[in-house]
């Protein structure tokens, strides 16, 4: 039996789950890695809270803001850890893994906060190695354009969808305990595959900040963008905020993902290209409808609830 399930019983006076994780491990103690373990610490979950990471400076700063308890090595993390999560950008995940593989303790289990599922499965694969069946992927569809230990939010979960993608070498006990861990936070928890996850996440999540972010440059690139930006309103600031989010991390993501971005991409030109006919043809008709189809689905959208 894992840590995480050896000490259930005697959680019960910390949280109403039953759920007591000695010690936590953050790989990468920014917005989601530190909104999880303040989650985890206020709902009395969770004991001592590890941090690691490539900047030193994040490390101290997420220990003077009482996110995590101390810094330590990725070896570290991997020997002492009852739970690891893994919250750095999906494109240092292969060496992540590969150095929590090494010394990974028998008890502990991972997940992730990673946006694409497939090539973070692929990467555990070879870094875990005999000890994948201890990983259960994940991806909190939470967030915000701001950074850094500084954001972290413990309620940063509270309504939003956690979507689980558990793997066929996973224990039925130990994905429990890891949808139970993401709970706690206040989460809700859907489980796919993780092909069908990163279709998903291209479409609705993925494309927009990519268009964000290309709108930005186009407005930047104009013969006057100072003076477009000194007049945009509302509306832009809500069209654009999506794009200032991490570079890196987004970098990563439109890589990891790219064949289900180019599958929406291309679907989404035929768009462009019909919308951009009918402007020349003077199709006020198809216009119109557009408009209003579109229109009608964004009223009718509810979103999650909060």
């Amino acid at each position: 039996m894992s840590a995480l399930g050896s000490t259930q019983s005697a959680a019960q006076a910390h949280t109403p789950s039953g759920l007591k994780i000695p010690v936590l491990a953050v790989v990468g103690v920014g917005l989601i890695g530190g909104s999880f373990a303040a989650a985890l610490r206020k709902a009395g979950a969770v004991g001592r809270v590890l941090g690691a990471g490539r900047r030193v400076q994040t490390l101290a700063q997420a220990q003077e803001l009482g996110i995590i308890d101390e810094a330590v090595s990725l070896r570290e993390a991997a020997e002492r850890a009852d739970l690891i999560l893994v919250s750095a950008p999906v494109g240092a995940f292969p060496s992540i893994f590969a150095e929590l593989g090494a010394s990974l303790s028998d008890t502990a289990l991972i997940t992730d906060g990673g946006s694409t599922k497939q090539n973070v499965v692929e990467a555990a694969r070879i870094g875990l190695g005999a000890r994948i069946g201890q990983f259960v992927p994940a991806h909190p569809m939470a967030g915000s354009h701001e950074s850094g230990p500084q954001a972290a939010d413990a309620n940063l979960y509270a309504g939003r969808r956690v979507m689980l993608t558990p793997l066929a070498e996973n224990r039925p006990e130990d994905i429990v305990r890891v949808e139970l861990a993401w709970r706690v936070c206040g989460a809700r928890v859907i489980r796919l595959d993780p092909a069908g996850h990163d279709a998903v996440m291209a479409a609705i999540s993925h494309l927009p900040h990519w268009i964000a972010a290309l709108y930005m440059q186009h407005i930047l690139q104009s013969a006057d963008p100072a003076a477009r930006l000194e007049m945009a309103g509302p509306g832009f600031r809500d069209f654009t905020r999506i794009a200032a989010g991490s570079p890196e991390m987004w970098r990563d993501i439109f890589l990891a993902n790219r064949q289900a971005m180019l599958d929406e991409l291309s679907s989404l030109r035929t768009v462009f290209d019909r919308a951009e006919q009918a402007l020349q043809d003077g199709d006020a008709t198809w216009l119109c409808d557009m408009l209003e189809t579109s229109a009608e689905a964004r009223r009718g959208w509810k979103g999650p609830a909060v």
